[in-house]
């Protein structure tokens, strides 16, 4: 009687063991996803405050209805020079990133960013590290604030796990700019790709 409760015992605790350890081993499995296809999603969404403002219009003369050009030619060729100067700057993008991936809407697991910290574009930091977005001057382009954020949501996997759905938002910051997007990856020759981006929100 006693081996047999014994026996019954050692069961259920190896049986708590094995369901902890695939739990364990799909959460590494959706964190080493997301680390290979982070630089890729990051890469095609996030905006930068430095580009979002357009080039300068002429103004008009209400009274004449006709455009005022005077110095307008030398505004438009700063703002081009200012342009092709951050599109040729090779030092690093300051990119501020949500501290936690978000599920259904609550923050998750922390997002680990040691993985991306010699990415050659990219310099990527805890947003919590600076002032609320909604405070960022977007028209200050020298200073030492991220040019924009990126949140990431979950990945959703299918059964095979061979393809996956996320949700990702990017903004660059002071309240003026922001989008979201569903992003499809999916596993092609053994490798993580992103198939398809879908607009889901745009402020």
């Amino acid at each position: 009687m006693k081996l047999s409760k014994f026996i019954f015992i050692t069961l259920i605790i190896l049986s708590s063991f094995g369901c902890k350890k695939k739990e364990v081993s799909e959460s590494d499995f959706e964190k080493d996803v997301m680390n290979t296809v982070f630089i890729e999603i990051v890469d095609s969404i996030y905006m930068d405050r430095r580009t979002m403002y357009p080039p300068p219009m002429p103004r008009r003369d209400f009274k004449t209805n006709k455009e005022d050009t005077i110095g307008y030619h030398d505004k438009l060729k700063r703002y081009q020079i200012e342009q092709d100067s951050i599109k040729n700057d090779n030092h690093r993008i300051l990119i501020g990133v949500h501290d936690f991936i978000v599920s259904n809407g609550i923050n998750d697991s922390k997002f680990d960013l040691t993985p991306f910290k010699n990415n050659k574009k990219f310099d990527f930091q805890y947003a919590s590290k600076y002032p609320e977005e909604i405070y960022w001057d977007i028209n200050d382009k020298k200073s030492k604030m991220p040019v924009g954020t990126i949140t990431v949501h979950k990945i959703h996997f299918n059964k095979s796990k061979t393809l996956g759905t996320l949700d990702a938002s990017a903004s660059c910051g002071g309240g003026k700019c922001g989008q979201g997007f569903q992003i499809t990856i999916e596993n092609k020759s053994g490798k993580w790709h992103i198939t398809k981006i879908f607009d889901t929100w745009v402020s």
